[in-house]
């Protein structure tokens, strides 16, 4: 396989320039992944064809999410009235609702505790006036910033279906490596942020640089299903 046949997504560059180097993002298409599908072979059978070393590949932690089963299905939760009070206050964005899903939000209450999510409501809301923000998710803890799911723009059937973000991501990405021979990195990536969860010890970057070259999220945000890029450093 030509690796020259992976085109960047709309609207998406190819190549990026970070701190004088310059970097080709190539977006990987797969099939859909399935609920607990075994996730080495499936990055070996698309990554393999293309890698070269040197090479390391972006993983979408939703894609990672999925494969291992750590998914909840919509029927199982029913927001509850602190969940309804919390999204009333929350900014929406175009193409992601955040946390404006009432059952998005009880499934962060179900993880960290009513009780902590209250005092962050609180607290994030009076620090949110002097300019602070974040700091409900700081406050709430149990990573459920990484928390996704309930958007009614994601690929069926995981309009229906939140994510809680994968297990043990650095431990993750190094079995990949380990085991595949691919360095790896999980990132949680949209349309506003991208934050990397784990790498391996394979990728010779910072998570700061590794968030820069993949910033404006080049696995896309709607059906594209390039839930894998292959970062190729460009020789001078």
């Amino acid at each position: 396989m030509n690796i020259l046949d992976l085109r960047p997504n709309p609207e998406k560059k190819l190549t990026v320039v970070i701190q004088g180097i310059s970097y080709n993002r190539y977006p990987i298409r797969t099939h859909l992944v399935k609920i607990k599908e075994p996730l080495l072979p499936f990055i070996e059978n698309y990554v393999k064809p293309y890698f070269k070393k040197g090479d390391w590949v972006a993983l979408s932690e939703k894609m990672v999410t999925i494969t291992q089963g750590r998914v909840i299905h919509e029927s199982q939760v029913k927001p509850g009235l602190l969940a309804r009070l919390i999204v009333k206050g929350v900014k929406k964005y175009e193409d992601d609702i955040g946390y404006s899903h009432p059952r998005k939000m009880q499934v962060a209450i179900d993880q960290a505790g009513w009780l902590r999510v209250f005092a962050a409501m609180i607290i994030g809301s009076v620090t949110r006036l002097f300019g602070r923000h974040g700091d409900f998710y700081r406050i709430a803890g149990h990573r459920i910033s990484e928390i996704d799911g309930f958007n009614p723009a994601a690929i069926p059937p995981f309009n229906h279906y939140a994510m809680i973000g994968p297990k043990d991501p650095d431990k993750t990405c190094q079995t990949i490596e380990d085991t595949l021979g691919i360095p790896s990195v999980i990132i949680d990536g949209n349309n506003i942020n991208v934050e990397v969860l784990g790498k391996s010890d394979g990728v010779d970057l910072d998570k700061k640089t590794i968030r820069l070259i993949l910033l404006d999220n080049p696995m896309g945000q709607g059906d594209e299903k390039t839930p894998i890029i292959l970062v190729r450093k460009i020789a001078k």
